[in-house]
């Protein structure tokens, strides 16, 4: 599942390449990838005709077009394996093409949404009541992400504290922090050496903040070389993948040597997903007998 960095990646080639054209039609290809268009996709498709696209935005890991005379915007859910590309007219179809979208204009490019796997999808929504950022109404709970600069440390802190939980869960909580995927908490808290599995209601002020820090370090630098890539599935606008799963310090190196310590890193089954860390830099809690 992409994360931020993936999705900022994204975001930044879509305000270069698409913002500010007007749509001319749209195509949908496949029913599953307008199906959070409750309305369908024909009324999807007539609904963007005309409109001009704002400037992309992004919370967290989604995604979202503002259409500049309405209060609707276009969000995106790229789920697995979603990729918005922009490709000449003439470029030959992708095999999973979804949905397409053309601009009324001579740049000779076109918007595309392909999806292997369609899990991801567009669809159209009312911006959400007193949102200062334009929200989309169905992802107002959404908590704002570390990179934003009005994210705020100390609550973020203080709701650690109160929740009572173990610090990768809450890292993954969206109505705490948002654009925190499993790849990059590994990441963090193998940098910040914390077991996934530490509690929240200990952490000191001075331990959440060197957290965050290490968040935001990993988060910036995959943004430096362009995301994650670990297949063919996440590709920026143009279609090239990143290349940070080759500087990744804990996420899929079971039984590689740890980058500080050379202890072997391990893998644990963890809510559907694999956790890992190392054994000696990141101890595991003690449990109360």
């Amino acid at each position: 599942m992409p994360e931020l960095p993936e999705v900022e990646v994204v975001r930044r080639g879509l305000a270069r390449w698409v913002a500010h054209r007007t749509v001319a039609g749209a195509e949908v290809l496949h029913p599953r990838s307008v199906r959070r268009h409750i309305a369908g996709g024909d009324d999807f498709a007539s609904r963007l005709v005309g409109q001009r696209i704002g400037e992309p935005s992004r919370r967290g890991k989604y995604l979202w077009l503002p259409l500049e005379t309405t209060h609707m915007s276009v969000l995106a859910h790229l789920g697995m394996s979603g990729q918005l590309l922009v490709q000449p007219h003439d470029a030959p179809d992708e095999k999973h093409l979804r949905i397409r979208v053309r601009f009324a204009d001579d740049l000779g490019t076109e918007l595309r949404f392909v999806d292997q796997r369609t899990f991801g999808g567009l669809s159209l929504h009312e911006t959400a009541e007193n949102s200062a950022d334009g929200l989309p109404d169905v992802i107002a709970h959404i908590a704002r992400d570390p990179l934003d600069p009005l994210f705020d440390d100390a609550a973020f802190h203080e709701a650690l504290r109160r929740k009572r939980t173990t610090i990768k869960r809450a890292l993954l909580d969206q109505s705490l922090i948002s654009g925190v995927g499993n790849i990059y908490a590994d990441e963090a808290l193998w940098r910040a050496k914390l077991h996934y599995e530490r509690p929240t209601a200990g952490l000191t002020r001075p331990r959440t903040a060197e957290l965050l820090a290490h968040v935001r370090d990993v988060m910036n630098a995959a943004l430096a070389v362009g995301g994650t890539s670990f297949d063919s599935l996440y590709v920026n606008v143009n279609g090239e993948s990143g290349y940070f799963d080759r500087s990744l310090d804990a996420y899929g190196r079971e039984g590689e040597p740890c980058r500080r310590c050379a202890t072997p890193m391990r893998r644990r089954a963890w809510m559907n997903r694999s956790s890992y860390f190392c054994p000696r830099c990141q101890r595991a809690p003690r449990v109360a007998s």
